[in-house]
């Protein structure tokens, strides 16, 4: 097997591994992101750009996801110990909803 066929080999079983995980930790979604940045280079290295468009943006879609479900998290944290969201920081969440 040849190295590039290797990293693939690679980045595909840690998007599908992550994925399958995703609902136990917030860190499989960031380590999701992670393995679809790794198979974008995988696509890239193979002259695949349909390939490596589509793996940037689960990338980033992941990204947003995992930043969502942290900062939702340190919200709710701060809701109960006291601290208030702004009007336009809810607004801002049913925006970001409905696209992830």
């Amino acid at each position: 097997m040849a190295a590039v066929e290797a990293f693939g080999v690679v980045a595909i079983s840690i998007m599908v591994a992550s994925y399958a995980l995703e609902k136990r930790s917030p860190i499989y979604i960031a380590t999701f992101a992670l393995g679809c940045a790794l198979a974008a280079g995988y696509a890239y290295l193979l002259e695949s750009y349909p390939f490596f468009v589509a793996e940037i943006l689960w990338a980033g879609i992941a990204v947003a996801r995992f930043r969502r479900v942290t900062l939702g998290t340190r919200r709710e944290s701060e809701l109960h110990a006291g601290g208030k969201r702004s009007k336009h920081s809810k607004g801002k969440d049913r925006f970001m909803h409905q696209f992830l």
